[in-house]
């Protein structure tokens, strides 16, 4: 990094040291912002983020393979990093989240699977609540899908690495909102979502959507470096669309 400061996925917490780009509330800019929740989170229950989410979300949705720490048998499990070559074909490449952080991070680093983390915004989509277990109000969950940012708008995010991320912006022709830590697109989707639906992706091209309106959900898995996979998104896309026009025919 330019400040010479380590990055904030070496777990180490020297990276909270980095100074502010700008002052709060002159524009919006993708960061480390949930990191600090996370550890304000530490903070006020005492407990570490592996034991709070493990009580307080994991352990009651029934999302037995999600954590930040993994076992010996869940790492046999674990699903191989590729990189996207010149050529567009794919090279696996060694790829592992540090099992002894100086913190957990509350923007990411965890562990999961498709299964688990459906259920997981299978509780979003009904207000906070899975098969009679409650881990938010709806009030909770309606402020998470509003725009927390008045009048600023999500713009690109220009890559500084392109060997991990490229350039991204889902909505590129559309003004598009945050939540609390979700991307709101104002406009019906290219793809079928509604207006007033939330998303946001992780690093290693997984993707999700939660569309309010029509009370439906989706995600996609992968673990393909650089981010923004063009390959990757545009499959992304097509699910989309074939979910809603299922939605419509039936």
């Amino acid at each position: 990094m330019v400040t010479g400061l380590p990055d904030i996925a070496t777990l180490r917490n020297a990276a909270f040291d980095a100074p502010l780009e700008f002052d709060p509330g002159d524009r919006w800019e993708y960061g480390i912002s949930m990191d600090w929740v996370g550890k304000l989170v530490e903070e006020v229950t005492d407990q570490s983020l592996e034991i709070y989410f493990r009580e307080n979300i994991f352990q009651p949705l029934g999302m037995k393979d999600s954590g930040f720490l993994i076992g010996s048998e869940q790492k046999r499990r674990a699903a191989t990093l590729f990189n996207r070559q010149p050529d567009g074909t794919l090279a696996p490449a060694p790829f592992e989240m540090p099992q002894r952080p100086e913190f957990f991070m509350g923007g990411g680093g965890a562990f999961s699977t498709p299964q688990d983390y459906m259920r997981f915004l299978q509780a979003l989509l009904n207000g906070g609540s899975l098969g009679g277990v409650h881990i938010l109000r709806p009030q909770t969950v309606a402020m998470m899908m509003v725009n927390q940012i008045g009048e600023l708008n999500v713009h690109e995010m220009r890559t500084a690495h392109p060997e991990f991320s490229n350039s991204f912006d889902q909505f590129p022709a559309q003004p598009h909102k945050w939540g609390l830590s979700f991307d709101i697109n104002e406009q019906p989707g290219p793809n079928g979502r509604s207006a007033g639906s939330i998303s946001w992706a992780g690093l290693l091209n997984c993707y999700f959507w939660l569309d309010p309106v029509k009370k439906v959900t989706g995600a996609m898995f992968t673990q393909i470096l650089p981010f923004f996979d063009a390959k990757v998104t545009s499959l992304y896309g097509e699910f989309e669309r074939g979910l809603y026009n299922g939605l419509e025919r039936t």
